[in-house]
């Protein structure tokens, strides 16, 4: 689930808040996300949250997450548990907006470990852009490989 295309003006607000250290437009941002949740019937609750994870030293230069700042208030506003350390990054690898498909899915390739027991749990996965969907199909695997129930995407953008 998508609130649009990587296109102006979201597309700025979201770089904003990636590159620019600007984390006070995540509530902001995550509103767009709850109010597109609300348009969609189709989807059934989840138990919890989950956002894509940042390499740790990536999250320390930046000074935070973005998926972070969507997931907090977005936890909030809908009732479940939000697990921010549950799923971790293993490695760097190389910055996934420089690669090519084929190199995303060689680059993700175990590269993420879960930190919490999800059997049974219908899950989000939460991210700012989804490009070709590699990173989400990698963690989604991952989480359905560990007995969740259901994964759901939500995501700011998409440029599928």
């Amino acid at each position: 689930m998508a609130v649009n295309d990587y296109r102006p003006p979201l597309s700025g607000l979201v770089q904003q808040l990636k590159f620019h250290h600007r984390p006070e437009l995540g509530p902001a941002l995550a509103r767009l996300l709850l109010q597109r949740l609300l348009q969609r019937d189709d989807l059934p609750p989840v138990d919890a949250l989950i956002g894509v994870p940042l390499w740790h030293r990536r999250r320390w230069r930046r000074g935070y997450n973005q998926c972070d700042e969507l997931c907090r208030p977005l936890a909030r506003w809908r009732g479940c548990v939000w697990h921010r350390e549950g799923l971790t990054r293993q490695r760097a690898g190389a910055v996934q907006h420089s690669l090519n498909a084929r190199q995303r899915r060689q680059n993700l390739k175990n590269a993420f470990q879960l930190e919490f027991a999800v059997q049974g749990l219908h899950i989000a996965l939460v991210d700012d852009v989804v490009t070709t969907g590699s990173t989400v199909a990698e963690i989604s695997r991952l989480l359905l490989r560990n007995g969740a129930a259901t994964v759901q995407v939500w995501c700011l953008c998409r440029t599928l």
